[in-house]
């Protein structure tokens, strides 16, 4: 199968990503990439964003550069050609061949392809002439052409809870939202904590699945917290990263032990931060909106205490962790401070945490029940500002479905979590990137080339000659209400419902397939 996309601008973003306390586990080399190429409005606007803000707080992230006019030509699920002008044979632009013979578009990198923002519609689809080289194509004439998105925390529920959500569905709403690839958490029954679970995870997933599905394992057996897994057995079944995700591991002694033995395979980390004894079974965040409302509050603490935790165990180990869903203020602080000592510390936000705070919990509505818990103004805008100075490496989901009866209930009772495919990229665009928190090359890096590296995903959130051709293709001219009715997901659990947001995704290209396509399954 052959799959041309037309009309895009490419944006070399790859660059190093400097912290206010020097780089990272994520920091990768290469200098700054060269302004140039056609813009429109919008993508002049990025470059003006980049300037802004990749100027002053970013040494040689790429910031505005590198934007010209190419096309992508695609074949057998890799990418053969990237250059000016392309036809079905991968004729056209010197460009392009050159780069195809040198392997040099690595340094598109994670900021992908930037469509010349034009003043027409969706991308439309056509064949072209020709019987021995004919090939589909996309116009993407004022869109965006970005490396696959990757999710590198979700829930899927299955085995066990396919009542929430299965393994098709769920791959179903992350196609629709743009994710090429996602991590699923091993909270599963039974757990994900054996070989023979992890195997029926990428079976199914390789049978039923519309992406790319890359299981995580369990740090314990059970997720009790009392023993340790077999990591090696569940690397070899495929899992790419251990976690007890849902619940702590509460013992310093046996996450001490983890780090070391999940260091002896090279398995990420992935870390669920929570003190019980501070967060003691409370409902939402402490302070003004839970006294208003009556409900157990849980102290900002309950977070940061436990990642000071982890971040002192990586220290003393040298064993790399990742801190999950950080929401706080004082984490990131922690964590800040503990990138600037070369500790080997990574962490991720979601976008319920630089969207929203815990007064969207008034009205008691279970929708905004989340753990950690949405937290005050000063968090929310702490973390906008760790995601501009690269303090936060990753914007993941946490798509946690929930069933109707497990959220229409009291608050106190209601299920904790949200679901997030559908909603991640265009809650980033509106509130990141339109704001100028971060440029669109970077939000990229943070939700492809960073998950891709965390998760050590070979060629992922790279658009290269030679690499596979997972691609996201997003409009962001025109704002569009969320609409849960129209969401894949089994589950509806959204409090962004009716929010006006930019950044609609189009197309969902997975191994050089389109299997999405303005929200709905292509079928092809």
């Amino acid at each position: 199968m052959k799959l041309l996309i037309k009309n895009g601008s490419l944006v070399c973003a790859d660059g190093d990503e400097s912290r206010a306390g020097g780089g990272g586990p994520m920091a990768s080399g290469g200098g700054p990439g060269a302004a140039g190429g056609n813009a429109g409005d919008s993508a002049g606007r990025d470059a003006g964003q980049a300037a802004a803000h990749g100027g002053s707080g970013y040494a040689g992230d790429g910031g505005a550069g590198g934007i010209r006019k190419a096309d992508i030509l695609i074949e057998d699920g890799r990418i053969v050609a990237i250059g000016p002008n392309l036809d079905a044979a991968g004729e056209g632009g010197r460009a392009g061949r050159q780069a195809g013979a040198a392997g040099a578009m690595d340094a598109i990198g994670a900021a992908g392809i930037a469509g010349a923002m034009g003043a027409t519609g969706a991308a439309s689809a056509a064949r072209t002439a020709g019987a021995s080289d004919a090939a589909d194509v996309i116009d993407a004439e004022g869109m965006f052409v970005l490396p696959g998105l990757i999710d590198a925390h979700c829930h899927l529920r299955d085995p066990g809870f396919e009542y929430k959500e299965d393994i098709e569905t769920g791959t179903a709403a992350a196609a629709a939202g743009g994710f090429t690839g996602i991590a699923c958490m091993p909270n599963t029954s039974p757990v994900a904590d054996s070989e023979q679970t992890i195997r029926y995870i990428v079976g199914k997933a390789a049978a039923r699945g519309h992406v790319s599905v890359y299981p995580i394992g369990a740090i314990t057996k059970g997720l009790n917290g009392q023993e340790l897994s077999e990591m090696g057995e569940l690397k070899l079944a495929g899992a790419v990263a251990v976690s007890d995700d849902g619940r702590p591991v509460a013992s310093a002694s046996l996450m001490q032990k983890a780090l070391m033995y999940a260091k002896m395979f090279d398995l990420p980390v992935i870390s669920h931060c929570e003190c019980l004894e501070l967060s003691d079974g409370g409902d939402m965040n402490e302070g003004y909106v839970s006294m208003v409302l009556g409900l157990r509050g849980i102290p900002s603490t309950a977070e940061s205490v436990q990642v000071a935790r982890e971040v002192l165990l990586s220290e003393y180990t040298g064993a790399p962790v990742h801190i999950a869903h950080v929401s706080t203020a004082q984490s990131i602080s922690v964590i800040r401070d503990a990138k600037r000592r070369g500790v080997r510390v990574t962490c991720e936000t979601c976008p319920h945490y630089f969207s929203l705070t815990d007064e969207a919990c008034l009205g008691y509505d279970t929708s905004a029940k989340v753990s950690p818990p949405l937290a005050t103004r000063a968090d929310v805008e702490a973390v906008r500002e760790a995601l501009r100075d690269g303090t936060i490496d990753i914007i993941a989901t946490d798509h946690a479905p929930h069933s109707v009866d497990e959220k229409r209930v009291e608050f106190s009772r209601a299920a904790n979590g949200l679901i997030g495919f559908e909603t991640a990229f265009g809650l980033a665009y509106t509130n990141l990137v339109m704001t100028g928190a971060l440029t669109l090359p970077q939000l990229a890096r943070k939700m492809s080339l960073n998950p891709a590296r965390l998760l050590k995903i070979d060629g992922g959130g790279r658009v290269a000659v030679g690499g596979r051709a997972d691609l996201t293709i997003v409009d962001t001219r025109t704002a569009y209400a969320v609409a849960p009715e129209r969401f894949l997901s089994k589950s509806r659990n959204t409090p962004f419902a009716g929010f006006e947001l930019r950044g609609a995704v189009a197309h969902t290209i997975v191994g050089g397939r389109p299997v999405a396509r303005h929200g709905e399954l292509t079928g092809l």
